[in-house]
């Protein structure tokens, strides 16, 4: 039984990632098909109340596992002043006709927890007190299915939006923040930055916003995130940081043409289409190669169920190349493509954690720094 379920899990992250690839998974508002929508939204179970302990992964009851460390990670803050609202990726792999993720489902919280909240959110403990809401996700099966997967993102961006409202009046109160994900995770988390905080008061709360494995294009961050600019510099705040990881080798044809033309279909053909890639060893964007002598971490293993292994420092090479950022790990850390595929998604996290830890902290410092009157 629980073979079983660790195979469907596990498939299920496949699948996402597999999907994030092929069908060009951006940040955009998603647009419902009538059918779909009615059978999302039949088949949905009720909203979760965020003001419930039970539907955080880590916040009202502390971190959970976002408070758990790998080996030689450096320890988390002691007495935070910044906060991170985290989104996780699509974990639920749905029947047919299970189109969204029961958000008190314990079999798909206990997979969310153990194989992308401990290896992801636990990244940004070194800075912030972690608040990750359980959400309605879209399912594996939704986003295969053309008909389900926008009423399914949508309707997940409804909790996604009612649990960051909670969040703002509740916990940050007016106090500084991150917001990150990854994956459908990070779609969730670029439509916030779009409709609830580019432009406004809270812009100015935003410490930085890391929308880490889907597809900006250059030209979409001005349209859809008005003067939130990209992160150009590892110490910059109230920006943007965004990668797609691939194994070095794969032929990068295929991936950046489907990518632009998502742009394309949106915006039209106009300059811009190439995707945001911001090295996550430099944070830096006129640094777009990283020697594996220079990052900090990652953590080795498939994602799966267990802890977390120990860090393995100077184990990865990057480059930005077209818009992707092209991987090189080291023999040994079992950091896999998709079957088939080149693409690394699901370790765009844990190639780099102890990279984005250290990243973190530095934005949340430096905030901090230069708002002594909110400390």
């Amino acid at each position: 039984m629980r073979n079983g379920l660790v195979r469907s899990l596990r498939a299920a992250v496949v699948a996402a990632g597999a999907s994030a690839m092929a069908l060009g998974l951006t940040a955009g508002a998603a647009q419902a098909d009538d059918t779909g929508a009615r059978e999302v939204a039949a088949q949905a179970v009720t909203p979760p109340d965020y003001a419930d302990p039970a539907n955080w992964a880590a916040g009202p009851d502390g971190p959970g596992l976002a408070g758990a460390l790998p080996e030689g990670a450096t320890p988390a803050a002691a007495h935070p002043k910044v906060f991170v609202f985290y989104v996780h990726p699509t974990t639920f792999r749905s029947s047919k006709d299970e189109w969204t993720q029961d958000p008190a489902d314990p079999a798909a919280n206990k997979w969310t927890d153990e194989s992308v909240v401990q290896r992801q959110a636990s990244a940004f403990s070194a800075c912030c007190e972690i608040w990750s809401p359980r959400y309605r996700a879209a399912s594996s099966n939704a986003l295969m299915s053309g008909a389900h997967r926008d009423p399914a993102y949508a309707l997940a961006y409804t909790d996604i939006a009612r649990a960051f409202d909670w969040f703002l009046a509740n916990v940050s109160k007016g106090r500084p923040f991150i917001i990150a994900g990854h994956s459908q995770g990070a779609k969730h988390i670029g439509d916030l930055l779009e409709k609830k905080i580019a432009g406004t008061a809270l812009q100015k709360q935003m410490v930085a916003a890391y929308i880490i494995g889907i597809n900006i294009a250059q030209g979409e961050v001005p349209l859809r995130f008005k003067d939130v600019p990209v992160c150009d510099r590892p110490a910059q705040t109230g920006c943007l940081a965004q990668w797609n990881s691939i194994l070095g080798g794969t032929d990068l044809d295929p991936i950046v043409a489907r990518y632009e033309q998502s742009f394309t279909e949106v915006y039209g053909d106009k300059p811009g289409k190439q995707m945001v890639c911001i090295n996550p060893v430099t944070f830096d964007e006129r640094k777009p190669d990283s020697l594996s002598s220079q990052a900090k971490g990652a953590v080795p293993g498939a994602p799966g169920f267990g802890p977390m292994e120990p860090l393995r420092p100077g184990a990865v090479a990057a480059r930005c190349v077209r818009g992707m950022l092209v991987v090189y790990p080291a023999l040994g850390l079992g950091l896999e493509p998709l079957p088939g595929t080149g693409v690394m998604h699901y370790h765009d996290i844990g190639l780099f954690w102890a990279d984005l830890r250290a990243n973190a902290a530095l934005r949340a410092a430096t905030w901090v720094k230069a708002h002594p009157a909110q400390r």
